[in-house]
């Protein structure tokens, strides 16, 4: 004798597999609740009656299929889908329709596109270094780094710079114990470079550099620099000026004007300040300093200055980022204000 469902609901073929009826009522009962649920409170209890993990009635509808004859999982087993889809469905238009009115009074529509979400972008002052590595690199010249912590020998001695000399004062370099310092220029990275190639030689180095400099508008106790060295047979001041004003004109564009004006340091010789024009043509900046380098220099890293002549510059990151941005005063570019990193 075939048993009939307690329900009785199921018709057909397979109404006399057991339990599809529960399964019909099963689903009824849960649209109903879901239905007639007023508040969070009620929507969130229907969904752990009948959808709860642990003791809700789908989960116990589900325990049946194990009593199940073989040939009858199959149909129980894609009846209990369709009623679980189903109860889901019903709980997630339950919580649609409770959120609809708080979202219509707080004045969101749905139907508006989405707001995009603001990307980060990189520093200005690491922009202005990619920009500066892409010019030099069109020139021919590759990148080499070296450490913000160095010492005396490639900081001063090997660049020419006596024991007495004035750049050499505590007060002007953060000294470390050791024997050690914070570098003060970048020309520390053309020794290094030097020393472990020979000649010829085209590299710019770019980093920070330190400095216990009172901060102004233009001056910082930390800044960056980009510093240039090519050595080869036959370098001249000549290559070394084209060299900057086709940089200059590359950079900052071709209506800039710098100026050479003829200056002194230690490891180079002849030297030069270069300067470049600010906005509005009222008055000049120091671009940064140049010149050819010291034949003493050369010796330091067992070049002969017989055989090979070179040149080296050193330019302020910062000041060529103001310049190209209009921007007058350089602490803007360390105080993280997000309003004024945006416009970059």
């Amino acid at each position: 004798m075939v048993r009939e469902t307690e329900m009785g609901s199921a018709t057909g073929p397979d109404a006399r597999i057991d339990g599809l009826g529960e399964l019909d009522a099963l689903e009824a009962a849960g649209r109903a609740a879901f239905a007639a649920a007023a508040d969070a409170a009620a929507v969130e209890a229907a969904r752990v009656e009948y959808l709860g993990q642990k003791h809700g009635k789908l989960r116990a509808a589900q325990e049946r299929l194990k009593q199940l004859p073989a040939e009858a999982r199959r149909v129980y087993g894609q009846r209990f889908n369709a009623v679980r889809e189903a109860l889901e469905a019903a709980h997630r238009a339950a919580r649609e329709r409770l959120e609809r009115p708080a979202r219509a009074e707080a004045g969101v529509d749905v139907t508006l596109p989405g707001r995009r979400p603001r990307l980060g972008h990189l520093h200005p002052l690491t922009q202005t270094a990619n920009e500066l590595i892409d010019v030099f690199g069109r020139f021919g010249f590759s990148v080499a780094r070296g450490p913000e912590v160095e010492d005396v020998f490639h900081n001063f001695e090997a660049l020419n710079i006596p024991p007495a000399h004035p750049a050499r004062d505590p007060l002007d370099n953060f000294y470390l114990p050791g024997g050690r310092m914070l570098r003060s220029q970048t020309s520390t990275v053309q020794i290094r470079v030097m020393e472990s190639q020979p000649p010829p030689v085209r590299v710019i180095a770019i980093g920070r550099v330190y400095r216990p400099d009172a901060v102004d508008a233009t001056h910082s106790f930390m800044f960056h620099q980009i510093e240039g060295l090519m050595v080869d047979r036959g370098v001249t001041m000549a290559d070394l000026k084209t060299v900057l004003r086709l940089f200059a004109e590359s950079y900052l564009g071709r209506d800039v004007k710098i100026r050479f004006r003829p200056s002194f340091f230690p490891f180079t010789e002849p030297s030069v300040e270069v300067d470049m024009q600010w906005h509005g043509g009222e008055r000049w900046v120091e671009m940064g300093g140049a010149g050819m380098v010291d034949p003493n220099v050369f010796r330091a890293v067992g070049y002969d200055p017989e055989e090979v002549t070179g040149f080296a510059f050193g330019l302020g990151i910062e000041r060529l980022c103001m310049r190209r941005h209009g921007i007058d005063d350089i602490r803007l570019l360390y105080q993280n204000d997000a309003r004024f990193l945006a416009q970059f």
